[in-house]
């Protein structure tokens, strides 16, 4: 991945706006502009909380260098509660089990 990948995970991370970053090889087709659009792309699957997520999206739309970028938010629903705790005490926020 390309040295502008790697920055960009690394201030997420360095950021603690997500506790992992995740990157991907896709190959795009998309309408811009009316236009149909055929690129080689790099996918980011960020895993963050809904609290650090506004933070978030507004770091990437700030340094990213498309005009639109794709950023899609799905919820966790659920999930092995270690590994929320970790997400959580990753990005700064309490644990859930002390929430309890």
């Amino acid at each position: 991945f390309s040295k502008l990948l790697t920055k960009l995970a690394e201030g997420i991370l360095g950021n603690r706006l997500a506790a992992c970053v995740q990157m991907t090889d896709i190959r795009s087709f998309y309408l811009w502009e009316g236009a149909l659009q055929k690129e080689n792309e790099v996918v980011l699957y960020i895993k963050t909380t809904e609290a650090r997520y506004p933070d978030l999206e507004a770091w990437i739309t700030e340094v990213h260098s498309y005009a639109v970028p794709e950023i899609v938010k799905l919820p966790i629903t659920g999930g092995l509660p270690g590994y929320l705790n970790w997400l959580d005490s990753t990005t700064g926020i309490e644990s859930r089990e002390k929430e309890k």
